[in-house]
Formats: structure tokens, C-alpha cells, sequence
């Protein structure tokens, strides 16, 4: 198998006349992401095992292909993608032919000083920086609360001694928080605002726990949510392994698990996974009362795309008018008010705008991942009927808002 081994590069020229904001960046875990800090106790439930010569993750006593190269050794270049995901596949590849030649990992992929020199290149001012395999952790441990607690903060403690959690007023990795126990969660909190984090991460998805799974409205989580609330950051629910692959393999498909980049059925081209899960956490939060009880949090859709949004609209605009005495406001007034959409750039924005303010739009490169975009200033392109106003809105203001706690 052919090997890029250095990076293309090309520097942007535009100057846009504003810093420019990165809802959506992405690292590669190494080797020892999850187990430097993982208790010796906890290492035979989550280690990198040899299989046909292949390394392989196996979680929890499961054997897991969900990412099918999980050293990212070799990974898809940035973008090589794209035209899958704008589904301008005229050829009808593979998303393995559209890969061509495999990508040897850069330093820009795990480390914050490498990062932050490619960011000059690029012309963007800061990004928000999330994992890459850490959808395996809820997704795949069950109801193995204690080990899911343990590797999310190793998770973090290898993000606070490699990356910190505000590198240079520059880099903003996230603090990921599991609420399967809700005295842990408040610890990991306290533990990741100790260290200086100005978002945290939360699976969109039910609540994992011993007894089964829970909504993140429910009361049990009121004194995490109200800790959120009291110390003005702001929670990101980036796609993850929800659980709603499930809703697929009803369909006849055998696979054990999720598959991330399984794209031989058609059929699961057109189940919109990712918009049910986002979609049913935004409804279960406004449903439930969280957005209304704390009202000081602001929340954003990372990496979910934005087809989902209007069908929401419609369905929390169907409830109030049923059952307005359950909402303490129109959900919509909440929704507006609370969350942000960062959109995928294969998307209508135009569409999107007719029920998401500028002031609540996002803009994400997605990179270094392949579906993302290799010039991340290329997203312009998507909002050029845009105002000058509503451009650097999307662009910067919006998330630089966030950033310094503006409501």
C-alpha cells in the first residue's frame, strides 16, 4: 500500500479582515492516549491487541473494528472525501479509491505546537479540538460505569499534560464528561475546570448506566448541570457512536457494533443516524427542562451536520402546541436562544438559516479528518449569500463569543 509520508501543504492567501474561529478540529489519540493514566487494574479492559497482523482495540472483553485502524499510524489525508459527502460521486468509488494514497501521521495530528503553526498557515486564529476514538468509550463499555469513568479521564489527563485545555489562547480541546454516574461526572468537572476548560463534551445520546439508560434531563443530574451553569462554559454534543446505528442493523444488517466508515449499504446512506441521535438529545434537554432550569449554558451541535434541524422545528413546534403546559416557554424561543448548529459545508446553510439565526451558525473545518475540508477558509464558499455581517458571524464572532463566556 502507497504511503504519503509528508503532508501536502498550501498556504492560504485569502484575509478574510477577522480572526477566524474553528468550531472543529480534530487530534489523533496515540498509543497511550487512554491507558497512561488508566488504572493497571482497568488495562485488560482497554488495550491494542495484534490480530492477523493487524492492531486492533479490544474494550471491555470485545473485540471492536468500529475504527479500523485505531494507531492512526497511516490515516486519509485531509479532505480526500469531500466529494462523497457533497455526493458529487460521479464515478461511484470507494471511499478507499477516493482515499488514493494513505497519509503517514503528521505531527499536526497530536501535537499543540505543530497545530498551532499549521493554524498560521491556514489564516485560522483559534479551534476548538476534539478526539477522534473516543466514541469507543460510552459506546462500547455498557454499563461498565467504573471503566468508563476511568478511561474518560485518562482521556483528559493525557489532553491536560499534551495539549492543555487553552493552549495560547489559541487551541481549546475539550473536556469530555460521561454522565453514566452523576457524582463522578461532578468530579471530572471540578477536576476539568481546575485545569482551565472552556467547553466540555457530552455524548448526544442516552445516559449509559448500571440499571439501564436515563435521559441527561432527569433530576439525578441537576447538581452537574447547575456546576456547568455557575461556571459559564459552554457543553459541545459532537457526533459520537450514539447507539442509533442499532436502528440500521434492524434492517437486516449483521454487524455487532458501528462501523464508522462502513459504506457498502445504501440503505445507510439514507438513515439519518447522526440527525436522530442530535435531534432526540436537543428534544430530551428542552423536553426535560435542563435548557429552562439552566439557563446560562449554551450548547452546540458539533459535527452532526444540519438536516436535522427543520423536521426538529417542526416536532418541538407540534409539542407546545399540545402540550404547552409542559414547556415553562415555546420551545422554540428556547432553542434559538440556547443552542448553536455548527453545519456540515455540503449542506443548504440558506435553508438552515430560515430557522437558525447567524448569531447561532458555527463554522467547522472538521480538519484533520477526511471528510472535512483541506482548506478550512474553502467553507466561505458555502455562505457567500451570506452578509459581510453574517459571514464573520459564522466565521468568528460567534464562537470567540462563546470562548470568552458571552451570552
Amino acid at each position: 500500500m502507497p504511503v504519503q509520508e509528508v503532508m501536502e501543504r498550501v498556504r492560504e492567501t485569502r484575509n478574510l479582515g477577522y480572526p477566524v474561529y474553528d468550531a472543529d478540529g480534530h487530534y489523533y489519540e496515540t498509543h497511550d492516549t487512554f491507558r497512561r493514566h488508566l488504572p493497571k487494574k482497568f488495562h485488560k479492559d482497554f488495550q491494542y491487541v495484534q490480530v492477523d497482523g493487524r492492531t486492533k482495540l479490544a474494550i471491555n472483553g470485545y473485540l471492536s473494528d468500529y475504527i479500523p485502524n485505531p494507531t492512526f499510524d497511516v490515516v486519509a489525508a485531509p479532505g480526500t472525501h469531500e466529494l462523497w459527502f457533497r455526493g458529487d460521486n460521479k464515478e461511484g468509488k470507494s471511499l478507499r479509491e477516493l482515499t488514493g494514497d494513505v497519509l503517514r501521521a503528521q505531527p499536526e495530528f497530536s501535537d499543540a505546537e505543530a497545530r498551532l503553526k499549521l493554524l498560521d498557515e491556514q489564516k485560522v486564529q483559534a479551534q476548538l479540538v476534539f478526539p477522534t476514538l473516543a466514541s469507543v468509550i460510552e459506546g462500547h463499555m455498557g454499563r461498565n460505569v467504573e471503566l468508563a469513568a476511568a478511561c474518560v479521564h485518562s482521556l483528559n489527563a493525557w489532553v491536560a499534560d499534551e495539549w492543555t485545555f487553552n493552549y495560547k489562547d489559541r487551541l481549546y480541546p475539550c473536556a469530555y464528561i460521561s454522565l453514566a454516574d452523576a457524582d463522578l461526572a461532578c468530579d471530572e468537572l471540578d477536576w476539568a475546570l481546575a485545569r482551565g476548560a472552556r467547553l466540555i463534551l457530552i455524548r448526544p445520546a442516552p445516559v449509559p448506566g448500571r440499571f439501564g439508560t436515563r435521559s441527561p434531563g432527569s433530576p439525578q443530574f441537576d447538581r452537574f448541570w447547575a456546576k456547568v451553569n455557575e461556571a459559564n462554559i459552554f457543553v459541545v454534543l459532537h457526533v459520537s457512536d450514539s447507539g442509533y446505528e442499532e436502528i440500521y442493523r434492524w434492517w437486516g444488517n449483521k454487524a455487532t457494533e458501528a462501523l464508522a466508515f462502513d459504506r457498502s449499504d445504501p440503505l445507510k446512506a439514507c438513515i439519518d443516524s447522526q440527525g436522530r441521535a442530535i435531534a432526540d438529545m436537543i428534544s430530551a434537554l428542552i423536553a426535560h427542562g435542563v435548557m429552562d432550569r439552566f439557563p446560562n449554558i449554551r450548547w452546540v451541535s458539533a459535527e452532526n451536520g444540519s438536516i436535522w434541524v427543520p423536521h426538529l422545528m417542526h416536532m418541538l413546534k407540534r409539542a407546545y402546541g399540545q402540550m404547552p403546559k409542559s414547556f415553562a416557554r415555546h420551545p422554540l424561543d428556547t432553542f434559538q436562544e440556547c443552542v448553536y448548529v455548527a453545519p456540515y459545508y455540503e449542506e443548504d446553510l440558506n435553508e438552515l438559516k430560515r430557522h437558525v439565526p447567524a448569531e447561532r451558525m458555527l463554522f467547522g473545518s472538521d480538519w484533520p479528518h477526511p471528510e472535512g475540508l483541506k482548506l478550512p477558509l474553502d467553507f466561505l464558499n458555502e455562505v457567500k449569500d451570506f452578509t459581510l455581517a453574517e459571514q464573520e458571524m459564522f466565521m468568528s464572532s460567534n464562537l470567540k463569543g462563546l470562548l470568552e463566556g458571552k451570552r
